[in-house]
């Protein structure tokens, strides 16, 4: 073979490499879009309310205000899990009632565990960036009601469960 026939066969070769890489990407954002509208149709089959902007974004998970968050919170009727992913194990006195604590580093492992793919999960954290991060996480692992609360402890209305 000559050098002009060797490069050919190099520049071919490399072409292909990024063509499987493309359709690989590809792939793995056809299976996470699947994954949202599978999301989206269990949610309206359970007659869940769904924000617009959750379809129109293709966002995974709910984001809750804590006002929403703490009405659920307060509802005695919905089965649920409240999720702590801070990473400081806040006080009992501290930290709302019927919270598991999951620091976000453990929560690939422990999820699978420890939480119900099917059940609601409410999420919380110090402000609210662990706990988006952990909604992603979980949805990646398989889980579909994910309900990040928007700014975390900062902004939950009930302070009196958040004093030390």
């Amino acid at each position: 073979m000559d050098i002009k026939t060797l490069q050919l066969l190099d520049y071919i070769s490399t072409r292909l490499s990024n063509i499987e890489k493309n359709i690989k990407s590809l792939d793995e954002k056809v299976e996470m879009s699947l994954a949202i509208s599978r999301n989206h149709l269990i949610r309206m089959k359970k007659d869940e309310v769904l924000d617009e902007e959750l379809n129109l974004m293709g966002c995974p998970y709910n984001d809750l205000s804590p006002a929403k968050a703490y009405s659920i919170y307060q509802n005695k009727n919905i089965d649920f899990h409240f999720l702590d992913v801070s990473l400081v194990d806040y006080s009992c006195s501290k930290r709302p009632e019927k919270i598991l604590h999951i620091p976000l580093e453990e929560l690939a492992l422990k999820a699978p565990q420890t939480l119900n793919r099917t059940t609601p999960i409410l999420i919380i954290s110090e402000d609210g960036l662990r706990s988006i991060q952990a909604c992603e996480l979980l949805i990646k692992k398989g889980f579909y009601n994910v309900n990040n609360v928007s700014g975390g402890y900062l902004f939950w209305p009930d302070k009196g469960a958040l004093n030390p």
